[in-house]
């Protein structure tokens, strides 16, 4: 529950900074969360534990499998805003 909240919170803020969200909270092992968003060709997951809540982060996954590791909200945004201005370049 803890945990829901968190990703609950996360999502509502980046809503906020204009970054389309969908919150997979189902009682499912993150494992296969991951796997079944993958095949599903999700561009990034935000993936949320105990270690993300206590240091408030998220640790994000790009669509080619790469783990670029935890990182803030802010640092999230600016990710997806910079990656954006490249796409439309």
């Amino acid at each position: 529950d803890q945990q829901a909240t968190y990703a609950q919170d996360i999502a509502n803020a980046l809503n906020k900074q204009g970054v389309r969200v969908v919150s997979d909270l189902r009682n499912e092992k993150i494992s296969f969360k991951i796997r079944e968003h993958t095949l599903q060709r999700v561009p990034y997951l935000f993936i949320v534990g105990d270690r993300e809540i206590a240091d408030k982060t998220v640790a994000v996954r790009s669509l080619s499998g790469e783990d670029k590791g935890a990182m803030s909200i802010e640092q999230c945004v600016q990710m997806l805003k910079e990656e954006s201005r490249l796409l439309v370049q």
